[in-house]
């Protein structure tokens, strides 16, 4: 059986991570974000054809999500192309794709 305080120190350290978890809680949105690591600006076709397999309407509303969230601006270039950008709230989220990435190397299988 639990303590009370285990269970109120536990709660504490988990709700810490519901703000990241509501941005970073989906299949799509480290993979999407991991782009901007090394491009200031990404358009649209180009995420999408670096994210294997994203149906373009889930990549549009990963986007609009993350544009809601503030973590992305969307730009116009052109009268139909527009690019996205992280915000500094954005920029903020690198060290912790990095960091993911880092765990990944470390503990991902093995390939056969």
């Amino acid at each position: 059986m639990y303590s009370v305080d285990t269970m109120t120190t536990a709660q504490t350290l988990i709700g810490c991570v519901d703000s990241a978890t509501e941005v970073l809680g989906d299949k799509w949105t480290p993979q999407l974000l991991r782009f901007f690591i090394n491009e200031k600006t990404v358009r649209f076709c180009q995420l999408q054809d670096l994210t294997e397999g994203i149906n373009p309407r889930t990549l549009s509303a990963r986007l609009t999500h993350l544009e809601e969230q503030g973590i992305i601006v969307k730009s116009a270039t052109s009268s139909s192309r527009c690019e996205y950008s992280l915000t500094d709230k954005g920029y903020d989220l690198l060290p912790v794709l990095q960091n993911m990435q880092a765990w990944s190397d470390k503990y991902a299988p093995a390939a056969v």
